[in-house]
């Protein structure tokens, strides 16, 4: 009989710390459809993933985690792309040492 006990609360305590889905919907609204899942622990951590159509048809898509850290997004065709940085080096600059003027 305890050996029973023991693995029902073990399948208890098993089902209710596994990841749920805590947001799941769809809506097709105008040919806008809109979808949003998310997994998780509420208040501790969720990782999900949310999309959209565009007026002008184009699909977006946001992956993102929150967690104790924030809410980051981890790949995303929503976000501007910044535009290539020119990562030249620098020539250096020959800067006199003023202690050697002093000293003469």
């Amino acid at each position: 009989m305890k050996t029973l006990c023991l693995i029902l609360l073990g399948l208890f305590a098993l089902a209710a710390c596994r990841p749920s889905d805590i947001i799941n919907f769809e809506v097709d609204a105008e040919n806008q459809d809109q979808e949003h899942e998310q997994e998780g622990v509420a208040g501790t951590a969720v990782e999900g993933e949310y999309s959209w159509t565009a007026p002008n048809g184009e699909e977006y898509v946001v992956k993102y985690i929150a967690d104790n850290l924030g809410y980051r997004i981890i790949e995303s065709n929503a976000l501007p792309v910044a535009p290539e940085a020119d990562l030249a080096q620098p020539k250096a600059v020959e800067v006199e040492d003023e202690d050697e003027d002093d000293d003469e």
